[in-house]
């Protein structure tokens, strides 16, 4: 018999006493069962959420948090947009305030409580370097120092000494980045939500918005979270509020809620309305300096409107910086407005959405007003194609999942208007051109805005601006992209306007040098959905035909103008080089015409007469020297001076200039509130104050 067969057998034939979890098996009917589905068990209790905070938090790239520098170059452009947006939103002209604190290691750590502390063991640190790899370096600098002696003394190149490179990543830096502006403010009650809990916000909805994610602050504070453990500062005061909220919260990344640490009302004795936040991030201004001053550059080009003051703050004087970009004009775009969707551009899932949040009971109701260029014949039509199964009064609640893939099919296949642009809010040429004249001084610039243009049922515009000449600009192609009036400064080589720029731009033809010309390119595009291509959105596609083809043409157009102006002031350059080479042979034109007509007069007088009364009384004069040869030059000169004066004329009168030239001015903004209607064109602003 099988020993194995009683299952409690021992090998010496007597059994064994089931154990307690043995017996609880056989008394439930489980048995080995149990143990082989116990792992299963465990495995379903694997299945795990995140958070939103918690995504981002893992994901900081797709913000722009790349890396410390890229951190504080987002969070600085991060708070400035919003600023700009608050105080847009009330009609008010920005005023915005961006201080860069640098805190030394010392310093932050006096402010979190915490102790300095020398190294005890030198060998744990990262950039430890042991005798024997100093020696090696050592010799190594030796023989590039003899070797660079040789050469210096044979007369060739000396090479710089190469610097030296640390072995460790070196000490953090640490920023305290804090921005006000007088815009909206926030409300009280709101605060905590606003900063502290990811996708929660304002501006969700379809309309020309600058945030690309709607993270905008919340984004810095989980920096500031994963990098220093420190707390956001939120002081806030909407217009006619007589207190100032003041509160101090960090988020829960895990939760996704606030943290409030302080919440409360002070005195608001000067009137202040707007925001100013603080926060204390890790960050690097060395390699990100340039970004973002180019990047505050930029900003006061795309918005003229408004006032930045810029300033680093550093323990070494010689780093402090402060920068103005003054306000040069009050004339303000419009603020962009909520649309409705196109039907072209929705899908299924954002049908099932608006039918949810849709107030309209009936279909027929439901098209006309959730979507745009719907009337209600078309609407009827439409019903009509959609087949038996739908008629004006059906409840939009009561349609299946096959009827809404109906609906969704028919909105891709057929017809519709193309939206209008009445809703985009672009920069205006009158804008475009003042924020180029007041960064760059450029000799020359044109502007251009397109039409509305739809791509994929959303609306855009391209405007366009080119300028020749101007300060602290390279030679060559300086490329300046923005998107819903926001400049792009990351991943300039496969956006559509770099692309359309150096290669579908035949330059030369409109009389600019590519390569030695001074060349300022401004591109903005706005639309209720820019078609950013990556993770960082930092660039626009060249694949959209639409878009890339309204760039092209606006660019263009900006260099017929210029091509215009060039050719007169070639022009009036060869008149130039003219009336000089006309002056410079004066002199021995009239010296060789004074000795011909000398020789003629000194002639004995021939029989018949050879010259006319006019002529005879002139060789007259030269025989009494009363006509010399400094008097045929001063005729000459003034010959030429006339000449010059009917060309500059004439000049003159093809440029649309009827008097002579004029020194442009500029009026300052009056002070004080008035009533007043704005006339806008192109080219101008006419403001009428009753």
């Amino acid at each position: 018999m099988d020993d194995s067969s009683d299952g409690g057998a021992t090998a010496g034939g007597t059994k064994k006493k089931p154990s307690a979890a043995a017996a609880k098996g056989k008394a439930t009917g489980k048995g080995k069962a149990t143990s082989k589905a116990a792992p299963k068990a465990k495995e379903s209790s694997l299945l795990k959420q995140k958070s939103p905070a918690e995504f981002f938090a893992e994901n900081k790239n797709i913000a722009g948090f790349d890396n410390p520098g890229k951190s504080l170059y987002t969070t600085m452009r991060e708070l400035v947009e919003n600023a700009l947006d608050s105080a847009e939103s009330i009609s008010e002209l920005p005023d915005i305030e961006i201080t860069i604190e640098e805190i030394t290691k010392s310093k932050f750590n006096t402010m979190i409580g915490l102790v300095d502390r020398e190294r005890v063991d030198e060998a744990l640190y990262d950039d430890f370097e042991s005798s024997k790899a100093r020696e090696k370096r050592l010799a190594k600098e030796a023989r590039f120092q003899e070797t660079q002696a040789k050469n210096a003394a044979l007369g060739k190149k000396v090479k710089d000494t190469p610097a030296a490179r640390g072995k460790g990543r070196g000490e953090a830096s640490f920023f305290r980045v804090t921005c006000k502006d007088n815009g909206r403010g926030m409300p009280h009650e709101d605060i905590p939500n606003m900063f502290g809990r990811v996708l929660s916000g304002t501006k969700y909805g379809l309309r020309q918005t600058r945030g690309k994610f709607g993270l905008g602050a919340k984004m810095a504070l989980i920096w500031s979270k994963m990098s220093t453990g420190l707390p956001i500062d939120i002081k806030s005061s909407m217009k006619g509020q007589d207190y100032i909220t003041f509160c101090r919260l960090d988020i829960d990344i895990h939760k996704n809620v606030p943290h409030i640490h302080l919440h409360e009302k002070r005195e608001n004795n000067d009137h202040w309305h707007g925001a100013e936040i603080q926060v204390i991030i890790e960050g690097n201004w060395t390699t990100h300096r340039s970004r973002i001053l180019h990047y505050m550059r930029q900003m006061a080009v795309i918005t003229p409107y408004a006032q930045f003051l810029f300033r680093f703050l550093s323990d070494a004087a010689e780093k402090n910086l402060t920068i103005k970009f003054t306000r040069r004009t009050d004339v303000m775009p419009p603020v962009p407005l909520l649309t409705k969707h196109h039907p072209s551009a929705v899908d299924l899932l954002l049908i099932k959405r608006l039918i949810t949040d849709t107030t309209k009971p009936n279909l027929l109701q439901f098209l006309q007003h959730e979507f745009v260029n719907i009337s209600k014949a078309h609407a009827d039509r439409l019903i009509g194609e959609m087949g038996p199964d739908f008629s004006a009064k059906t409840t939009v609640n009561s349609l299946t999942s096959q009827q809404l893939v109906r609906i969704h099919q028919l909105f891709r296949q057929a017809k519709f208007d193309d939206p209008s642009g009445n809703c985009l809010s672009p920069a205006g040429e009158y804008n475009l051109r003042l924020g180029i004249i007041k960064e760059l001084h450029p000799d020359l610039v044109a502007t251009h805005a397109s039409s509305p243009q739809v791509f994929e049922g959303h609306p855009f515009i391209v405007e366009a601006g080119v300028s020749i000449g101007g300060k602290d600009v390279k030679q060559g192609l300086n490329i300046f992209r923005f998107a819903n009036r926001i400049p792009l400064l990351f991943e300039q080589g496969a956006d559509v306007i770099t692309r359309t720029a150096l290669k579908r731009i035949n330059w030369s033809i409109y009389k600019i040098n590519q390569q030695q010309d001074k060349i300022g390119v401004f591109v903005s595009i706005v639309s209720t959905k820019i078609p950013f291509k990556g993770t960082g959105k930092e660039y626009i596609g060249d694949d959209i035909t639409e878009i890339a083809d309204a760039v092209k043409s606006a660019l263009k157009q900006c260099c017929i103008q210029l091509k215009s102006k060039i050719v007169k002031k070639l022009q009036a350059r060869e008149q130039q080089d003219r009336k000089r080479n006309l002056n410079k042979y004066i002199p021995d034109v009239a010296r060789t015409i004074m000795e011909t007509l000398g020789e003629l007069a000194d002639e004995s007088p021939p029989k018949r007469p050879r010259f006319d009364k006019e002529d005879e009384e002139l060789l007259e004069k030269i025989n009494s020297e009363e006509v010399t040869e400094m008097t045929f030059r001063d005729c000459l000169t003034q010959h030429v001076e006339q000449v010059d004066y009917e060309m500059a004329l004439e000049y003159a009168m093809q440029s649309g200039v009827s008097e002579e030239p004029r020194e442009a001015i500029y009026l300052n903004s009056l002070e004080g509130s008035y009533k007043f209607v704005d006339f806008q064109s192109p080219a101008f602003v006419f403001r009428f104050i009753p």
